[in-house]
């Protein structure tokens, strides 16, 4: 399987999950999971997040961008790893809002603390019923592809 129907395959697996645990590393060093709401997964990897800038990832994303994001159903696991970074295009987040975020953000889109953290998906794995095989793959050049440049070496 090539490295471009790979990556359809993985976006085929997560792209219809709600929720995924997203993995920092605290500033103790540790790694830090928490369950997210997803706000948005990309065909070419990348994952949006809404949060507050008031979180401690926030502070966490500022000292070691490097994340994972995991997902898992019944039948279906998958890992994301990539870099994150904080987004405030009021734009974006206009366009992505979800009415349930009302409960953290009660000024709802408006609310000055409201930001979206995007996860620049490098690489994946997944596994399913299908053969319970993880299949790895480096997103780089598929992206790159997309994109019309070039990857990064």
């Amino acid at each position: 399987m090539g490295s471009a129907a790979k990556q359809e395959r993985l976006y085929d697996v997560i792209k219809d999950f709600d929720n995924a645990m997203l993995v920092t590393t605290a500033t103790s060093g540790r790694d830090h999971a928490r369950p997210m709401q997803i706000a948005e997964i990309r065909e070419d990897g990348d994952i949006f997040f809404a949060t507050s800038m008031d979180s401690p990832k926030i502070t966490e994303i500022a000292v070691n961008p490097e994340v994972v994001v995991t997902f898992q159903s019944n039948r279906q696991f998958a890992a994301v790893y990539g870099t994150a970074s904080l987004v405030r295009d009021r734009n974006l987040i206009d366009h992505l809002w979800s009415e349930p975020w009302k409960v953290w953000f009660p000024e709802g889109k408006a609310d000055p603390t409201l930001c979206l953290i995007r996860v620049d998906g490098r690489e994946g794995e997944y596994w399913d019923n299908a053969g319970m095989q993880g299949i790895k793959y480096a997103f780089q050049a598929a992206k790159a592809y997309m994109q019309g440049r070039t990857p990064k070496q």
